[in-house]
């Protein structure tokens, strides 16, 4: 039996993913809904809080965490200064820091156990690519969150601690939806080469394979789900 933690699991792409562990042999406990655990993470006790009732709700064992809980705010750099720097601080304890929170719990939780486990970022295609003039801080979040990755994965693959990133690009949910329609929609879309943004399940479909069944081997990878808009 593997237990999940996911977090960010109330709509779009982790909504999604909660379905796609919706499997025999699998135990997830979702973060933000309302038969989940909720946590503001803008609440720096949030991520531990967190932490510790999903251990009670999985009996004292974590085998995965996917970290998929975030906010795309638009932070325009003509705001008054405090009122830039806040938005910037709260987007990255939010994307970023309470992420960084739940992997060491995370890591330290199996160094303990003597056991392995795996970690799955939700990142973005904004990691590489950058995104727009009111988005420096959601773009160094991501860029973050994928650097965190690749380190985790480096310096704990000894110990079985797997870590994995996936950068989409705009995704058909409520938050992406909003933001096609600010930027022109069509314009936007005629700069991916498929023709369309990509779907929720398609990232569920990445995220379940890389918790359950990706091979070791692949630890540090990191897979884009973007349509060809953005290469490496």
């Amino acid at each position: 039996m593997s237990h999940i933690l996911l977090t960010g699991s109330s709509r779009g792409i982790g909504a999604a993913i909660a379905e796609a562990f919706d499997l025999p042999g699998v135990r997830c406990v979702g973060h933000g809904t309302a038969s989940g655990l909720p946590a503001d993470f803008a609440d720096p006790a949030a991520p531990h809080a967190l932490w510790d009732r999903a251990l009670d709700a999985l009996e004292g064992r974590i085998d995965v965490l996917v970290n998929n809980a975030g906010v795309f705010e638009a932070n325009p750099l003509d705001a008054a200064h405090d009122d830039w720097v806040a938005g910037w601080e709260r987007t990255m304890r939010i994307n970023l820091t309470a992420s960084a929170e739940l992997c060491r719990l995370a890591v330290r939780h199996w160094q303990q156990r003597g056991t392995g486990g795996r970690i799955v970022n939700i990142a973005s295609r904004a990691a590489y690519r950058g995104d727009s003039p009111a988005h420096w801080h959601y773009a160094a979040s991501k860029a973050g969150m994928v650097a965190m990755t690749k380190t985790i994965a480096r310096g704990y693959a000894r110990e079985g601690i797997l870590a994995f990133a996936i950068c989409p690009g705009f995704t058909m949910t409520g938050m992406a939806d909003d933001y096609l329609a600010s930027r022109g929609g069509d314009k936007l879309l005629a700069d991916i080469p498929l023709g369309r943004v990509a779907q929720p399940d398609e990232v569920a479909d990445a995220a379940r394979f890389l918790a359950l069944e990706a091979p070791a081997s692949m630890t540090g990878a990191v897979i884009d789900i973007n349509g060809a808009s953005y290469v490496r």
